[in-house]
């Protein structure tokens, strides 16, 4: 009975609750929106194994390191496997066509990312063929390559016209997997720099490592980097989340603008959500009075005012969180370029539900405590 009554009074004047239901859903829906953007910033900073170190030149990732470096690297107690690579930056038909490209040591590199699952069968037909690539199976999807396709790319940090042949598309293990990313032989690469730029050769952008227990990567970490003290390529050794937070960091700026464009929109519908409350307060003040004379205290008035508001929030908190679901797909077509993995994460839904309770408990607080406050004879002289 008292629910029936809640939900009676909540759409009482139905187009003002309808309005304000609707304006609850779009910011519960622009809030959850927000926060998966947010989250995607920091997908790979979530996908980042515990066991994997990168290796870098100390002054920048623009500066290389010698591929000399791998055997020191694996004599490091506590390392167990070591790959390389090199950022390639190349570019399909058009500059407009941006996906992440590595040139990396394959039989390694796969063996560190077992999050890259690839069929047996394609992933020797990778190892064999030096000129193969592989691609996540969203950049296939999105340029229609098909196994054996031929694949051009334009160098920019390496210039010249590049031939791949496709060999692989794998897929992520789970939904937090990257797979908008193009990998392709290291020595194919090395081979052609020593024909036409000797001295870049024999060079790494990056190493990977792999250590046997995750308690001891940092002092992994530091012995690696004390190795190569002094020496004219100095290493800076981190684990591959302090090394993708690194990138995140660059952003920081703009992370922290849709942070508090999010809390904003809260708040704005919080305004909207009070003053709703305070006009259905308002002009049922003298209801609240004969309440009072038929003997209700004041909390029974005060929960009726609450459930309402909360009848109210909730609604358009359920509605927006199921209208976030169908935007985050939309949104990830339109710009799966800048975040491969989009996805709505559990905490953002706890977080919209939240938000949903808050903003019915707040906007509640005054109109009862007006309505718990009004003397019976003032309340009575409101009847029409």
């Amino acid at each position: 009975m008292l629910l029936k009554l809640l939900f009676r009074n909540s759409f009482r004047h139905k187009l003002r609750t309808i309005l304000t239901i609707s304006g609850i859903c779009v910011a519960i829906l622009a809030f959850g929106m927000l926060r998966t953007v947010i989250s995607a910033w920091y997908a790979g900073v979530e996908a980042s194994s515990a066991n994997r170190l990168v290796i870098r030149n100390s002054i920048s990732l623009v500066f290389s390191l010698p591929l000399s470096y791998r055997e020191k690297i694996r004599s490091v107690e506590g390392v167990q496997l070591v790959s390389y690579g090199n950022w390639f930056g190349g570019v399909y038909i058009t500059e407009k066509n941006f996906f992440a490209n590595f040139a990396v040591e394959p039989r390694g590199y796969m063996a560190l990312y077992p999050e890259y699952i690839l069929s047996p069968d394609q992933e020797e037909a990778f190892f064999r063929d030096r000129k193969a690539c592989v691609v996540g199976r969203k950049l296939a999807r999105r340029f229609g390559w098909k196994i054996g396709d031929n694949i051009p790319l334009k160098g920019t940090i390496f210039p010249g016209n590049w031939e791949f042949v496709l060999r692989g598309i794998y897929r992520g293990k789970d939904a937090t997997i990257d797979e908008n990313q193009f990998f392709f032989h290291w020595s194919y690469l090395n081979e052609t720099l020593k024909k036409t730029q000797p001295r870049r050769a024999d060079q790494v952008g990056f190493y990977i490592v792999d250590v046997a227990n995750a308690d001891m990567a940092a002092q992994t970490a530091d012995n690696i980097d004390r190795m190569f003290k002094n020496s004219f390529a100095e290493t800076l050794t981190e684990t591959e989340k302090a090394f993708q937070m690194g990138f995140v960091s660059l952003s920081q700026a703009i992370i922290t603008a849709i942070r508090l464009v999010s809390l904003v929109v809260i708040v704005i519908i919080l305004a909207v959500m009070a003053n709703t409350m305070a006009m259905s307060v308002r002009e049922r003040m003298h209801e609240y009075a004969v309440f009072k004379t038929l003997g209700f205290g004041g909390g029974y008035i005060g929960g009726l005012i609450l459930g309402e508001s909360l009848v109210i929030s909730c609604m358009g908190g359920a509605l927006g969180i199921l209208l976030t679901f169908p935007a985050a797909h939309v949104f990830s077509r339109a710009v799966g370029d800048f975040f491969p993995v989009f996805n709505v994460a559990e905490e953002t839904i706890y977080l919209d539900i939240l938000a949903s309770f808050l903003v019915g408990i707040l906007a509640a607080i005054f109109p009862m405590w007006r309505a718990m406050s009004v003397r019976i004879a003032e309340g009575i002289r409101r009847i029409a």
